[in-house]
């Protein structure tokens, strides 16, 4: 199965040659990738990727990144993080539906994880939400994606956590 999605980096000091790094993805296995480097200090990968699951796609995409870029640190995954507009385009609709879809149904649509000048949801969170509504153009493939890179991008955030609060906040949650 082919699953496309998204990694953000942070590069060092010592990566700072596109084309050397642009060779050195192609060599660890990142052919499948398209390479932006518009921002200095960073590097976005959008890879379409053969694989059995959208978890086998990402971690071996993310084990192939690190082979060829090991100071790099992973910034996001995606789709996860994304503003009503980001949502209509994955589904197929306007920005003005999803906004009114988040509006008529605040009781039941998913909660923002940011509310601000941009409000952003998790994209799974938001999919799942639609499934059963029907009607919704909603690939099974992205579903998976958007899934795994929200565990991936919880996981990062969660070894942040001082060890201490992590193990009081999981005796609050539990």
């Amino acid at each position: 199965m082919e699953f496309t999605f998204k990694l953000n980096y942070q590069l060092s000091s010592d990566d700072a040659n596109p084309d050397e790094l642009v060779e050195r993805l192609g060599e660890a296995g990142c052919d499948d990738a398209l390479v932006g480097i518009g921002q200095p200090g960073r590097i976005a990968l959008e890879f379409t990727r053969e694989a059995d699951n959208a978890f086998a796609a990402l971690t071996s995409a993310l084990a192939d990144v690190k082979k060829a870029i090991p100071t790099a640190k992973l910034i996001e995954a995606g789709p996860d993080l994304v503003g009503l507009t980001d949502i209509a385009d994955v589904v197929g609709v306007t920005r003005q539906n999803m906004r009114k879809l988040a509006v008529t149904n605040f009781s039941t649509f998913p909660a923002p994880v940011h509310e601000g000048s941009s409000t952003l949801w998790h994209l799974v969170d938001v999919l799942r939400w639609m499934l059963p509504r029907g009607g919704y153009k909603v690939d099974q493939s992205t579903v998976d994606v958007a899934t795994t890179a929200k565990q991936l991008n919880l996981a990062k955030q969660n070894q942040q956590l001082e060890p201490e609060v992590l193990h009081q906040v999981q005796a609050l949650l539990a």
